[in-house]
C-alpha cells in the first residue's frame, strides 16, 4: 500500500506540472521571450518552437495530465479498497479525496504560480515538454488527425485579425500592469490611431494664416517673419484663395533680402491636398516631395487652410513648442469638474479628458458651440448637452476664443436615482 501512496504523490505532482506548463505557454510574453531566444538563448528558442506547434504541446500535456490523474485515481481506489471494506463507501471516499487533493495541489496551486511566473516556468518546462512529446508521438499524431477532421467539420468564421480596439485594449493592460508607463502608453496609442485621421483633423484653419502677397517689399516680409516667429510663410497672389508658393526664413534672408530678387524666384512649390485626405497619406507625400507644408482646400477648392509636418508630428508625439510658441493651455481644470477650454481645442480631445464617449461633426469646441447654438455665439451664450454646462466666455470676432465646461453628469445621475426612489415610494 505504501508504494500506492507513493504512486499518488508522483502523480499529484505530475499533475501540477502539466497543469502549470498548460497555464505558462498560454500567458508567458512572447515577446519578452522572443527578446531572450535573439540573444542566443536556446531555451526561449526551443520555447517559441513549440508554441508555433500549439496543436501538438497542448495534445502533450493533455495527454500527460490525463494519463497521471487516471493513474492516481486507480491508485487511490486500491489503497481505499484496503482501508474500508464498504466497497461504494471506499469509491466515495478515493472520488472526494483524490478531488480536492488534484485541485487543490495539482489544478489551482501550479496554474496560479504559473501565471504569476509564466516565462521562467516556460523555460524550465521546455525541455521536458519536448521529450514528452518525442515520447507520445503516436498518441499525439492520432489525436492531431482527430483535430483536424474535427476543423474540417466545423470550419470557422475567417480570421479577422486583430483590431484596432483590441490592440489599444493589450497596450492599456500592460500600462496598468507596470510594463509601460503612461507615455510610452499615449505614445503607442496615437501612432495606432494615427491611420484615422483625416487634415481636417488637424489642419491650421483659414483665419489662422499667417501669409504674404507675392508682392510685398522686403521690410514687410522681414517684419512678417519677426512678428509671426514663423520659418515658413505661404505665398498668395491676389487673394488668399491662390497660394503660390511657400517661402522659408533662410531663401528670404540668404538671397533675397540683400539683393535684388523678387519673391517668386525664392519661393518653394506647394502642394494642394482635400480636407479629407487621410493624414498619413500626406506625411508620406511631403516626405516624398521633401516639403514641409500644404495647402488644405474645401470642396469649393477655396483654400480652407494649411497643414505642416509639425502638426502632423506632434498628433504622435504630443505638442511640440519651440521658442517662439506660446505655450497655451487648451483645456485647463480650474475647479472640481470645471474646465476653461480653447475654442480651438479639438473637440476630440475635450471628450476623452472627460472620458466621454460621443462623436460629433464638429472639429473643434468652438464649433461645436456653433452647432449646438445654431448661430454665431455671444458671450454669455450657453448650452447643455451629454451631461455638460457649456459656456461662452470669449469671443474673437466671430470666433469663439474660449469656453467654461462643467460636468455635471454625476448630478443627473444622483437625480435620476433620487426621481426613482420616489417613484418608488
Amino acid at each position: 500500500m505504501e508504494i500506492h501512496i507513493i504512486i499518488i504523490v508522483v502523480c499529484v505532482f505530475l499533475s501540477a506540472y502539466f497543469s502549470a506548463t498548460e497555464t505558462a505557454f498560454s500567458t508567458y510574453n512572447r515577446i519578452r521571450v522572443k527578446n531572450m531566444a535573439e540573444k542566443g538563448n536556446k531555451k526561449a528558442a526551443l520555447a517559441l518552437k513549440l508554441s508555433d506547434n500549439y496543436d501538438s504541446l497542448i495534445s502533450t500535456i493533455l495527454i500527460g495530465n490525463n494519463i497521471v490523474n487516471i493513474l492516481a485515481s486507480s491508485m487511490g481506489a486500491l489503497v481505499c479498497a484496503n482501508l474500508i471494506q464498504n466497497k461504494d463507501f471506499a469509491s466515495a471516499v478515493n472520488t472526494a479525496v483524490l478531488t480536492v487533493v488534484i485541485l487543490i495541489f495539482g489544478e489551482i496551486s501550479p496554474k496560479t504560480m504559473a501565471k504569476n511566473n509564466s516565462e521562467t516556468f516556460v523555460l524550465f518546462s521546455a525541455p521536458i515538454i519536448n521529450v514528452l512529446r518525442i515520447v507520445l508521438f503516436p498518441l499525439i499524431f492520432v489525436f492531431n488527425g482527430w483535430q483536424k477532421l474535427l476543423a474540417k467539420i466545423f470550419k470557422k468564421s475567417e480570421d479577422q485579425g486583430m483590431t484596432e480596439e483590441e490592440l489599444i485594449s493589450i497596450i492599456e493592460e500592460a500600462e496598468e500592469d507596470g510594463d509601460i508607463d503612461k507615455e510610452e502608453s499615449d505614445l503607442i496609442k496615437s501612432a495606432i490611431e494615427f491611420g484615422d485621421l483625416e487634415v481636417g483633423d488637424i489642419f491650421t484653419p483659414r483665419i489662422d494664416i499667417t501669409a504674404l502677397p507675392v508682392g510685398a517689399s522686403k521690410d514687410t516680409v522681414a517684419k512678417v517673419f519677426a512678428e509671426s516667429g514663423y520659418s515658413r510663410l505661404p505665398v498668395y497672389d491676389e487673394s488668399i484663395d491662390n497660394i503660390v508658393g511657400i517661402l522659408y526664413y533662410k531663401d528670404f534672408y540668404a538671397v533675397a533680402y540683400k539683393a535684388n530678387v523678387p519673391l517668386h524666384e525664392i519661393i518653394k512649390p506647394v502642394i494642394y491636398v482635400a480636407i479629407t485626405q487621410p493624414v498619413n497619406e500626406l506625411m508620406k507625400e511631403l516626405q516624398e516631395k521633401q516639403l514641409h507644408m500644404a495647402v488644405v482646400t474645401d470642396e469649393f477648392g477655396s483654400t480652407a487652410g494649411i497643414v505642416t509636418l509639425e502638426d502632423i508630428l506632434e498628433e504622435i508625439v504630443g505638442e511640440i513648442w519651440d521658442e517662439h510658441d506660446e505655450i497655451v493651455e487648451e483645456i485647463k481644470e480650474v475647479g472640481e469638474k470645471e474646465y476653461v477650454v480653447s475654442g480651438k481645442a479639438n473637440i476630440e480631445n475635450l471628450f476623452s479628458e472627460l472620458d466621454l464617449d460621443q462623436e460629433i461633426e464638429s472639429v473643434t469646441v468652438g464649433g461645436w458651440a456653433m452647432e449646438v447654438l445654431g448661430k454665431i455665439p455671444e458671450v454669455g451664450d450657453s448650452f447643455e448637452e451629454y451631461g455638460l454646462a457649456v459656456e461662452v466666455t470669449e469671443m474673437d470676432g466671430r470666433r469663439v476664443e474660449s469656453v467654461h465646461v462643467c460636468d455635471r453628469r454625476d448630478e443627473e445621475s444622483n437625480e435620476e436615482n433620487n426621481d426613482g426612489k420616489n417613484d418608488e415610494d
